[in-house]
């Protein structure tokens, strides 16, 4: 019993010493919850749709569903929906109400079908001729929760993966003196990085090959677009995760320490990729996902595989994640000159 006592002390005197690995085991947690309370304890999405010549009664039925109502021209509704300003676009045709979903998110288009056919049933049940014609802009009825996330899914493991990989790997070529003995030769600071980067980014590039192939063409998950631009992407992404994991992990002095940055690094961008809905957030929430990487990459894939957009349509997204990967890429440079000096 005494040596349990004395192991048991050991480990807490361990713990007492590693203040980040205890102020972690208790905050982290704490940290992911509330981040869950936030993202699902929002309102009720507002489905917001676009009329076209539409009685007065219709709109104001579809109002008291709770939607948001836009009375706009044929034009402008069409650039709004292929904007994604509108989910929807409902207008009157040969007699009969046609609704144009924008398509490429499953759950909004039920909550826009669910609220034009609940003001339908409100105004007249039986009126035949309300009964809309569906059409969609992006995607299909066939479009399920696992081709709407998918994107996200891809993005998400490759930075997953590389930033964990690639944090250790950079970690381990300090802990066993690589990197020291590399300090100590004329290799400018600069140049280690580079090296580092260049020669990771190699099997980077082989993983999102292998992801993006293999959830495309043996999930078969929903593509129609260029898979070149999604390789960009997920490169992109990767490259991204890359120089973010080397960065941190001159913070950390164990592999267990550099662990501890999931919970603080990874787990807020799912909840701000997109993967979850924030459309019923407060406006102050959302601004969070501005200043993740993962949301973009998100974003660009998803413009990609579900909605087949050309490159202008993402190259904000892309512009992004190159100035994500240029920013950390520097910022190793300054820790190397910091915090790793002979």
């Amino acid at each position: 019993m005494r040596n349990v006592n004395a192991l048991i002390i050991r480990i807490l005197r361990q713990f007492k010493q590693d203040k980040r690995s205890l102020g972690l085991m208790l905050l982290a947690p704490l940290l992911v919850i509330t981040l869950m309370w936030l993202v699902f304890d929002g309102d009720r999405v507002e489905p917001h749709i676009a009329v076209v010549d539409m009685n007065e009664t219709l709109m104001q039925g579809l109002e008291d569903q709770d939607a948001v109502i836009s009375d706009m021209g044929k034009e402008e509704a069409e650039d709004a929906i292929q904007g994604q300003e509108v989910d929807a676009i409902l207008s009157m045709g040969n007699g009969k109400l046609d609704l144009l979903l924008e398509g490429s998110d499953p759950s909004t288009n039920q909550a826009v079908q669910m609220t034009l056919q609940q003001a339908m049933k409100a105004m007249n049940p039986s009126n035949a001729q309300m009964d809309p014609s569906v059409s969609y802009l992006h995607g299909s009825e066939d479009l399920g929760l696992f081709d709407n996330v998918g994107p996200v899914l891809i993005g998400f493991f490759v930075f997953f993966f590389v930033f964990i990989i690639g944090g250790v790997s950079f970690l381990r070529e300090r802990t066993q003196g690589t990197l020291e003995r590399l300090l100590s030769t004329p290799l400018k600071r600069s140049e280690i990085v580079t090296g580092y980067v260049l020669g990771f980014g190699i099997f980077t590039l082989l993983q999102s090959i292998i992801i993006a192939a293999f959830a495309i063409y043996v999930l078969n998950m929903w593509m129609v677009g260029s898979f070149g631009y999604v390789l960009l992407v997920t490169f992109l992404l990767a490259m991204t995760a890359l120089t973010l994991g080397t960065l941190l992990s001159a913070f950390a002095n164990n592999e267990f320490q550099m662990i501890q940055f999931i919970p603080l690094v990874i787990v807020p961008q799912v909840f701000f990729s997109g993967m979850f809905s924030l459309e019923a957030m407060a406006p102050w929430l959302r601004w969070l996902g501005n200043i993740m990487p993962l949301s973009y990459g998100a974003n660009a894939l998803r413009d990609i595989m579900i909605r087949g957009e050309s490159f202008a349509a993402f190259q904000m997204d892309i512009y992004v994640l190159l100035g994500f990967s240029l920013l950390f890429f520097i910022l190793n440079i300054v820790a190397l000159k910091k915090h790793r000096k002979l």
